[in-house]
């Protein structure tokens, strides 16, 4: 073997957290990690179709020790699955197919973390898991309601995803501070349960959990985080959450309920900022090591 391919050699895998083989094998992992590089129906800045790879990329440069949990979440098995290809006909034929790989994943028994890839996508996951699980529960992340019943002429808008979602099951939203009219409107006469950005410091975790009985399905749109932590989203509002927040909201909502499944969506990278990438990487591990620690 010449020195250049040698050096190729001792490059980390190309998946999520850059594992060796025994570690990422899908037959004996735990959690599949699913990239969907989709952004059909972004209505501000497009580019989350780059997110998968540069949370992938980003990944292969953390520490797979967690200093706070105090174990190595990679050695429960993560495997990374080939990216899904977006339909190109319709964005319900993507959910679609999002939906029927979540389902492949519920029968294998494996933990699914889909990176978006823009948030009309979780509404196919969320399908799959509806089907398996009568109690689900949606926790939903996020600056925005997305609560709009149709948005530039489609149902499956990322604008529209939660309002779809509240059609299958509870949703408890977390961290929104932008809406329009109607979903204000949407909001007040269905009684839905919103903790507000703005009000961060009134959060009771308890209040949270009394809404998630049942099994939790999570969803991050990643611009639930304040843009001085996360400017590489796809419409960036200013008043957001920060780092120890979510992960500690997080951390005891896992440790009280049974999380069947997360995603974190919407990151659009941008060239040369690399701290974004970083910490969506990192969330998603994070997370990853809070669901198994307890297992």
């Amino acid at each position: 073997m010449g020195k250049y391919m040698r050096l190729l050699h001792s490059l980390p895998p190309y998946n999520f957290m850059g594992l060796e083989p025994e570690l990422s094998n899908f037959k004996n992992a735990k959690v599949a990690v699913l990239p969907v590089p989709y952004d059909s129906t972004t209505s501000y800045r497009s580019g989350a179709r780059d997110g998968p790879r540069a949370i992938i990329q980003a990944s292969r440069n953390l520490e797979l020790y967690d200093d706070d949990l105090g174990y190595e979440p990679s050695e429960i098995g993560i495997a990374t699955l080939d990216e899904l290809e977006p339909s190109r006909s319709s964005p319900e034929e993507t959910i679609n197919r999002v939906e029927k790989v979540f389902e492949e994943l519920i029968e294998n028994r494996k933990f699914p973390v889909m990176l978006g890839g823009e948030h009309s996508l979780t509404f196919g996951a969320v399908k799959a898991f509806k089907k398996k699980y009568a109690d689900l529960k949606v926790l939903h992340l996020d600056a925005h309601a997305d609560l709009r019943d149709m948005y530039e002429g489609t149902k499956y808008n990322h604008a529209c995803v939660i309002r779809r979602v509240k059609e299958l099951c509870d949703v408890v939203s977390v961290g929104v501070r932008s809406m329009s009219k109607d979903e204000a409107k949407y909001i007040k006469e269905n009684k839905l349960k919103i903790f507000y950005a703005r009000d961060v410091k009134k959060w009771d975790i308890d209040e949270m959990l009394s809404n998630l009985k049942g099994k939790v399905y999570i969803t991050i749109d990643l611009d639930v985080f304040d843009p001085s932590e996360m400017p590489a989203v796809g419409t960036p509002e200013p008043g957001g959450l920060h780092w120890y927040d979510v992960v500690e909201m997080i951390s005891k909502i896992s440790g009280e309920r049974e999380i069947v499944g997360f995603d974190a969506v919407e990151l659009a990278p941008i060239p040369y900022e690399t701290s974004s990438d970083f910490l969506a990487a990192k969330l998603i591990y994070k997370i990853i090591g809070c669901i198994f620690a307890k297992k």
